[in-house]
């Protein structure tokens, strides 16, 4: 018998002063059995970094061809695709020719600069690839804050970001390895 997904409820309190974005969302999110809690926060920090009306969460790990969150045109074309860890040259290639903007949330202090090292180069050739890394450190902080009901206030100012809940409080600087061009 196969395995079902977890659900989660999230409410999300927004502040984005550095994009002047504030919103307030109930989220349910959908964790795959392979799934950490540290994975899914990072998705839910995802969201938060990028939010925007049309930004929502995927299939993901359930399905090859789609990214953890993506945000579509009216027309249905891919303006925002966002992946998380550390994907190999073909799947951003690929993703870098269908979505107008291709980010990467990479996380694992011991394994993330060997890979960006590796690909650096390779990857400068993607002039709409950002890629953003988040420390062990907040991503361990923030699966800690992982619960079925979750009430979360994210704070963006100048670059870092406050998470707070009844579980605990958050607050991580994500560095930018690359900026889209």
């Amino acid at each position: 018998m196969a395995l079902k997904a977890t659900v989660f409820k999230a409410r999300i309190q927004l502040s984005d002063m550095d994009r002047h974005v504030y919103t307030e969302k109930n989220m349910t999110i959908a964790r795959h059995p392979s799934e950490t809690d540290m994975r899914m926060m990072l998705r839910v920090l995802a969201w938060g970094l990028y939010a925007d009306d049309r930004l929502e969460f995927t299939r993901g790990l359930c399905e090859d061809d789609e990214p953890e969150l993506w945000q579509k045109s009216f027309s249905d074309e891919i303006e925002l695709w966002i992946d998380l860890g550390m994907p190999d040259e073909t799947r951003l290639k690929k993703a870098c020719g269908r979505a107008k903007q291709v980010v990467v949330l990479a996380y694992g202090d011991r394994s993330v600069p060997i890979w960006w090292e590796k690909n650096q180069g390779k990857f400068s050739r993607f002039d709409n690839l950002s890629v953003v890394f988040v420390g062990e450190e907040g991503a361990e902080a923030l699966a800690a804050m992982a619960a079925r009901t979750m009430d979360l206030s994210i704070n963006i100012s100048d670059g870092e970001v406050a998470i707070s809940s009844n579980e605990g409080y958050v607050q991580l600087e994500p560095e930018y390895l690359r900026r889209a061009q």
